[in-house]
This record gives structure tokens, sequence and C-alpha cells, in this order.
């Protein structure tokens, strides 16, 4: 699973300046670029993009040469925990895996498994804009039947084999960094 979050006062005040058009004639896409990994890509499969209902915390995320979760105990979000707050307590997810809005829901089919994520988040942008829903972020996940199980899934898959990567904004290569596009 990935959580990314924008920053949509910035995006509300470029369409204030002129910068961006009005709502009805611009179209928002959310754009995440594929990092090629030497394991096993999956294929033909969907990922689902949701507006996370609850603030979370950035954190070091996974140690992706020894699997090791940073963020237990720690700063940042997970699978379970969402902050870490300035008293030293955890505030958790109210359902493992993270809280989402149902309203605005998008998919992507990859069907070689080395496709950019590219989805038109256009309704969803002008909520937040709006001030309809607070932004949250995107958090985007494979189907429940693709998920390994856990418990929160149950009818998940029992193990899991392949690795699909995207850049985050902290890497060294500026175009490939997560991005909300307008285009008009």
């Amino acid at each position: 699973r990935v959580l990314v979050q924008f920053p949509v006062t910035s995006i509300s005040s470029d369409r204030t300046a002129g910068n961006i058009p009005a709502s009805g004639s611009v179209n928002f896409y959310l754009k995440l670029y594929n990092a090629e990994t030497s394991k096993t890509v999956p294929k033909n499969y969907t990922l689902t993009v949701k507006p996370v209902s609850q603030s979370w915390q950035e954190g070091s995320g996974l140690d992706l040469e020894n699997y090791l979760d940073y963020t237990v105990g720690n700063t940042g979000s997970n699978w379970v925990q969402r902050q870490k707050n300035d008293n030293g307590s955890i505030s958790n997810w109210v359902e493992e895996g993270g809280d989402y809005l149902t309203a605005s829901n998008f998919e992507q089919v990859f069907e070689s498994g080395l496709e950019d994520l590219e989805v038109d988040v256009t309704i969803l942008m002008e909520e937040w804009m709006a001030g309809t829903y607070s932004n949250y972020g995107f958090g985007i996940s494979l189907s429940a039947s693709q998920e390994i199980t856990a418990s929160y899934n149950l009818t998940g898959a029992a193990d899991s084999f392949y690795t699909k990567r995207f850049f985050a904004r902290g890497t060294q290569y500026f175009f490939k960094k997560p991005v909300i596009e307008a285009r008009w």
C-alpha cells in the first residue's frame, strides 16, 4: 500500500492567481512513476486509489533490503498505526490497513505491471479545494482478493510473490516524483 498527500492549498492558490483555470475547465491527474526492480513484477492486476479519511504521519517507511518496518512504535504510519503523538502515544487506524472515504474511488488496470499510475482525480481535487472533504491524501492498494491475508483481510492471498514500486518524492530523479498534473 501507498500513502501520498499533496498541498491542495497551493493548487487552490494557483487557481485564485489565475494560473489554473476555474472548476470545469481543468482536469487533475495523480501520476506515480514505475520504479524498476529486480523482483518479479505482478501482471494483470488493479490498483485502487482512495481518499484517506484521517490524518497520518509520514515516517521512514520500509527498509526494502531487509524488510524491516521502521515505523513500528516510532514516528510514521504503517498498517496499524497512523501517527505517533507529541506525548509519545500512538494513534491507530480505525481499520487496520488505513481508513478511507468510499465516495471517490479510482482504479487503474496494470497489464504488464511496468506501467506508471495515472488516474483522473478531478472530482476529489475539486471537493478538497471546495472544502467538502479534508485533504488527507490518497491511499493506493491492491484489491482485497490480491492483497496478502491479514487480520483485516481474511479473503486475501496466502502469500505475496510480487514487488511493484513507484518513485517517491525523495527520489534523485526530479521528473519521476509523484505529481498532481493539471490539464486544460
